[in-house]
C-alpha cells in the first residue's frame, strides 16, 4: 500500500513540475503560482486555468475549474463518514480529495482501512504536487516545453491502474463503458470539463431493470 502510495505520489510531483514550468512559461507570478498548487490543488483544473488566462478570459478560467472539479461532489458524498466527524477532519480532507487518494479510499473493504489509506494517500500528493510545483518553476528555463517529455500521460496512466480493481463485476465495467463512450463522443463538441460530467451518465446503468432469473425446477 504504502508502495503504491509513494508511486502515485512520485508521479503527481512530475506533473506538479510540468504545471509550475507552463504556468511560468505563461506569465503567470512565481507567487500566483505557488498559491495555486496550495489553495486549489486540482491538477487538471490548473493547467486548464493557465490556459485561459493566458488567452486573456480570467473568468472563464474560474467557470471551467469549477465545472470540471464538480466531480468532487460525488466524491464528498462517498468519504463522507470516512473523514470524520469532526470539522477540522472533514474541511482538510476535503481539500486533499483528489482522484487518487479516493480511489484508494474505495477500494478498502472496511471504514477504518478507508480512512487511514485516505491520509495515507492524500497527504503525499499534496506535499509531492507543492515540491514539484517549486522545482517546476526553478528549472523552467531547462525544461523547456513540458508536454515533449510525456508527463502529462502520468495522471491518466496512474487513475487507470487504480481503477482496474474496481472493474470486477460485469455491473461495473458496463457502466465504465457506457460512461467513457459518452465522454469519447462529447470531447470534440463540447469545451472541458462537459464530457466527465456527461460521463456520469454511465450511472444510469445502474438504474435499468435487471432480468429475472426463472427458478430452477
Amino acid at each position: 500500500m504504502l508502495r503504491d502510495a509513494a508511486a502515485i505520489a512520485l508521479a503527481c510531483g512530475v506533473v506538479g513540475a510540468s504545471f509550475g514550468a507552463v504556468a511560468l512559461a505563461a506569465g503567470l507570478p512565481i507567487p500566483a503560482i505557488v498559491a495555486m498548487s496550495t489553495l486549489v490543488f486540482a491538477g487538471g483544473s490548473q493547467f486548464m486555468a493557465v490556459g485561459l488566462i493566458a488567452a486573456g478570459s480570467p473568468l472563464a478560467a474560474v467557470f471551467a475549474g469549477l465545472l470540471l472539479n464538480a466531480r468532487h461532489l460525488p466524491f464528498g458524498l462517498a468519504l463522507g463518514d470516512t473523514l470524520g466527524q469532526r470539522w477540522r477532519d472533514r474541511l482538510l480532507g476535503s481539500h486533499l480529495m483528489t482522484d487518487e487518494s479516493t480511489a484508494f479510499a474505495l477500494a478498502q473493504p472496511d471504514p477504518a482501512g478507508r480512512r487511514r489509506v485516505f491520509w495515507l494517500t492524500g497527504i503525499p500528493i499534496f506535499l509531492a504536487w507543492n515540491i514539484g510545483t517549486v522545482l517546476g518553476v526553478l528549472l523552467a528555463t531547462r525544461v523547456g516545453d513540458p508536454t515533449r517529455l510525456g508527463v502529462d500521460a502520468a495522471f491518466p496512466a496512474g487513475l487507470l491502474a487504480l481503477l482496474l480493481p474496481s472493474l470486477r463485476s460485469a455491473e461495473t465495467r458496463r457502466v465504465a463503458l457506457v460512461g467513457a463512450a459518452v465522454a469519447l463522443v462529447a470531447t470534440p463538441l463540447l469545451p472541458a470539463g462537459l464530457p466527465v460530467l456527461l460521463a456520469l451518465a454511465g450511472l444510469g446503468v445502474l438504474l435499468l431493470p435487471r432480468p429475472r432469473r426463472e427458478p430452477a425446477c
